[in-house]
């Protein structure tokens, strides 16, 4: 059972999707695309709102709510969003990338599915302070610094880095909601 859950305490949450066995699916263009895509989708149709992103090789890193603040329409967002990416970046893998990676989801399957794209885990953390997102919001941005990807935060793509670091004036690859403390 996992320790963290989105629970009705809290509205903000700082997630981690992490690919089954740690592959490195997002090192190029169209499978960011698809999470891009899908965050955008799930806050047009069902009230997600996206505070900070940023797509790893091999993870996915994001504080998130609902645009009610409620903790049980954002759990289903993130359900629905997860459920929608996993199918799609599976039959991504299985058409372009190496058969270890089909292979690698299929091992992970459950008795409930015939492959597995994202750990079972989301980690969620809920965010109860203005420090303890700052934090959260900090690390996610550096991430790829820290990696040895980028020489400054605002370099990686697909980050809101850019956005909150830089140039605000620019169209981040998706839409961001600020938070007031």
């Amino acid at each position: 059972m996992e320790r963290y859950r989105i629970t009705s305490d809290e509205a903000l949450y700082y997630v981690t999707f992490t690919v089954v066995e740690w592959l490195p699916v997002f090192v190029s263009e169209p499978p960011c695309k698809v999470v891009t895509d899908s965050l955008t989708y799930c806050q047009e149709q069902q009230g997600l709102r996206v505070n900070a992103f940023v797509i790893m090789p091999t993870h996915v890193h994001a504080i998130l709510f609902h645009a009610d603040y409620d903790s049980d329409r954002l759990l289903d967002a993130v359900t629905a969003f997860r459920k929608f990416t996993g199918r799609r970046l599976a039959d991504f893998c299985d058409r372009s990338m190496r058969t270890c990676f089909s292979a690698a989801m299929r091992a992970a399957a459950g008795d409930d599915r015939e492959r597995r794209f994202w750990q079972p885990t989301r980690h969620p953390e809920a965010i109860h302070s203005e420090p303890f997102w700052r934090r959260k919001f900090d690390y996610l941005h550096d991430n790829p610094r820290r990696k040895g990807l980028v020489r400054e935060p605002a370099g990686w793509r697909f980050s809101s880095a850019a956005y909150w670091f830089g140039d605000q004036e620019a169209v981040p690859e998706v839409p961001l909601a600020p938070l007031e403390w």
